[in-house]
């Protein structure tokens, strides 16, 4: 009988008592044990069983799970007595930066805080104990004070272990869940320095200079450079998406995807299952789904973007919305199923993203929206060079998702936007100007970054209304751009795929069009609409339609259409 299948349960004994179902990973307490590693920070994509494991870490360990061997008894770990006889007995402090999600640094701290103080209301009988002296006591009434001072605030854990270790005897382990969240919301919102410095001196006395940890986990999406907050910290043992160490302990792997769908009388969807949700690879092991999808699907039994939907994925999105010309180039030839290559820094330097292509891509694969194909050994290339990686978007699910989300950066003006693609494959020239123009008015200044001196940035613009066409029309079309020049165009080619060709070839709709993209140069052109015949007079001169003449498009089927911008005006010609 197949198990009841809960959806966002995150809490092990929960898990566990109702019988829910469950892919046993307790062999990843094994492997951590036993690595004797300090300090271990593992980054994994969202919603890949991080918090589940820190919860099954928590109630293995702590002491106030002594006596539950009952939830692990047929489970992996259990089988070993050495385990049995470790199981619940360290003091272990346990904490999430799960919520932390606030807009600016005061509500940041304040919701650090906040934790940290319920952390001393769970322990309170610590402060009643004993091994506390009334020094200590002081301190503990000053963190559940509303206003706690930086200095009490970042010694909080530290004091905590200390406390702990007195008490119990024993050194603490402590486990750190989604340690960077409140990072990436400091970048997003403007005050990362101000996060950077409260977070450094936090971790430094709670994993550098802690004489009574015995050792600690921490979990998060990305790892965040050395130099910001783990400034010191050199015994922190880092495992990536890249590294071999707990590669199958999140996430599922297919073996386990395959018979879960036989548990639950999926068998026949396996091929369907493998092309949405299959593309995660850890270290050397291929084939691992995210769990989240893999649950929904067995809960549901319908396919969708299920991981890609379960929390904001904004910065993912301002990223590529905002980001360079180079950016959004290699975006289109990921959202066409292409590869692109690039070095790939795990440590994310946040103040880097907005002007550095390879801390994009970087984030956009810790973050798991990337995968990567192969990868040039150090061995082999010079020592002053960075290997180069070859990626690609990591599966169906994925694609989807940035499929939407493009179609998202025209929501504001999308009647306007859907009625100039039909003006596009009419040919109705007075109607594209029109709808073209309430467009560009309308979303110019949300794919501008603010930084360029004249303001708003047309390339930006346009580049992402090339996504746009392609998310929209490449059911139906073939689209190619040329990117030779530099800024002020940039030009696209939509070819009809040949079904559509085939069926329809007088059908103007289904016409090959060349669009050059064009910004005024006062000094050159006088008007707008000299700058539309500047755009023509360029796809004649270089030849734009020869391709698709030897292709066997007849040049009457080949429109050639200019696109002039000044500032947030558009005239098309």
């Amino acid at each position: 009988m197949a198990r009841t299948v809960g959806i966002g349960i995150q809490d092990f004994a929960k898990m566990i008592i109702n019988n829910c179902f469950y892919v046993d990973k307790t062999d990843f307490i094994r492997e951590w044990w036993e690595r004797k590693d300090d300090v271990t920070l593992i980054t994994r994509p969202r919603r890949f069983g991080k918090t589940l494991n820190m919860s099954m870490l928590e109630q293995f360990f702590s002491v106030d799970y002594g006596g539950r061997g009952d939830l692990f008894q047929g489970l992996s770990v259990w089988k070993d007595e050495k385990y049995r006889q470790l199981q619940g007995t360290y003091p272990v402090i346990s904490l999430s930066f799960a919520r932390v999600k606030e807009m600016n640094y005061p509500d940041t701290r304040e919701k650090i805080c906040e934790i940290l103080r319920n952390l001393y209301i769970k322990h309170t009988f610590l402060k009643e104990s004993q091994a506390l002296t009334d020094a200590d006591r002081a301190y503990y009434d000053r963190i559940l004070e509303p206003e706690i001072s930086n200095t009490d605030a970042t010694s909080a854990l530290y004091q905590l272990s200390d406390y702990l270790y007195r008490y119990y005897g024993k050194k603490v382990i402590i486990l750190l869940d989604e340690y960077d969240t409140p990072m990436q919301e400091a970048f997003v919102g403007g005050y990362r320095e101000e996060a950077v410095a409260f977070m450094r001196s936090l971790f430094n006395s709670t994993f550098k200079t802690n004489p009574w940890l015995e050792r600690a986990v921490m979990t998060g999406i990305t790892r965040i450079s050395k130099e910001s907050i783990f400034s010191d910290l050199n015994n922190l043992k880092v495992v990536t998406t890249t590294s071999d160490e707990y590669a199958t302990s999140f996430g599922f792997t297919e073996e386990e995807v395959f018979a879960a769908l036989e548990e639950c009388g999926l068998s026949e969807k396996k091929a369907d299952v493998k092309c949405w949700y299959d593309g995660f690879i850890f270290g050397e092991h291929r084939d691992i789904y995210n769990p989240w999808s893999i649950i929904n699907f067995l809960d549901t039994g319908k396919l969708g973007t299920h991981w890609a939907n379960t929390s904001s994925n904004g910065l993912a999105g301002k990223l590529i919305r905002e980001g360079s010309r180079a950016v959004k180039e290699k975006f289109e030839i990921l959202i066409q199923g292409g590869t692109i290559q690039s070095p790939i820094d795990e440590q994310i330097v946040y103040n880097q993203l907005k002007g550095n292509e390879e801390a994009v891509w970087s984030l956009l694969l810790a973050s798991g929206y990337l995968k990567v194909l192969s990868y040039e050994d150090y061995s082999e290339i010079p020592e002053d060079a960075q290997p180069v990686y070859e990626l690609t978007l990591t599966n169906l699910e994925v694609r989807r998702m940035f499929q939407s989300m493009i179609r998202e950066w025209f929501r504001e003006a999308e009647p306007d936007y859907n009625d100039f693609i039909k003006a596009l494959l009419q040919d109705d020239l007075d109607a594209m100007n029109e709808y073209m123009n309430r467009v560009a008015l309308r979303t110019f200044s949300y794919f501008d970054t603010g930084n360029s001196p004249s303001g708003a940035e047309p390339e930006r613009f346009y580049h992402g209304f090339v996504l746009g066409l392609l998310v929209d029309l490449q059911g139906k079309y073939l689209i190619t751009s040329n990117r030779e020049s530099g800024f002020g165009r940039y030009d696209v080619i939509l070819e009809p795929r040949d079904s559509e060709r085939d069926a329809s070839i007088n059908n103007c709709s289904r016409d090959a069009i060349i669009i050059e993209f064009k910004v005024r140069n006062q000094r050159r052109e006088g008007s707008l609409e000299d700058t539309v015949q500047a755009a023509l007079q360029q796809i004649r001169e270089k030849q734009y339609a020869a391709r698709l003449l030897e292709r066997g498009i007849p040049a009457e089927h080949i429109r050639c259409y200019g696109f002039a911008f000044e500032g947030k005006k558009v005239l098309i010609g």
